[in-house]
């Protein structure tokens, strides 16, 4: 019966995201799969997966334990304050933070962790910036002065 709840639940999410997708306005030169196409693909790929899971529900799913939805809460909890706090201070602080605390819910080593957020919060800097050319500011001028 979960299944089917899930199913039907993540369906109408993907309908409303098709519907809102429709509305999007397309621009002077639109490309073939451009702003309204590509989004349109994604939620019908949803639907089906959806439709999918609402006809072949599992007959016994494993639910997980009590600190596996935790870990998920805290996840989110971490990737909206990244979110948040990404333009106040700047790329560094808010991805090593951010990325931390994602690498320790995952294995719980404090010191891995740390030195994951570090890295990572390095190593995408560099690739972003440097590679990519995107705009990024290391740390926000408030915080540097």
């Amino acid at each position: 019966m979960s299944d089917r709840i899930f199913g039907a639940i993540s369906g109408l999410v993907a309908l409303a995201y098709i519907a809102s997708a429709t509305q999007i306005q397309v621009g002077f030169l639109p490309d073939p799969v451009g702003s309204k196409l590509f989004p349109i693909l994604i939620g019908s790929i949803a639907l089906l997966c959806s439709i999918t899971i609402f006809l072949k529900p599992d007959e016994s799913p494993d639910w997980p334990g009590a600190v596996t939805f935790i870990s998920i809460l805290c996840a989110i909890v971490a990737l909206v304050g990244y979110a948040y706090t990404l333009k106040p201070l700047g790329f560094l602080i808010p991805t090593a933070v951010a990325s931390g605390i994602i690498s320790f819910l995952i294995q719980r080593r404090f010191l891995t962790a740390i030195m994951t957020g570090m890295g990572l919060s390095i190593g995408l800097f560099f690739l972003f910036k440097y590679a990519l050319g995107l705009g990024l500011v290391a740390f926000s001028k408030t915080l540097i002065g």
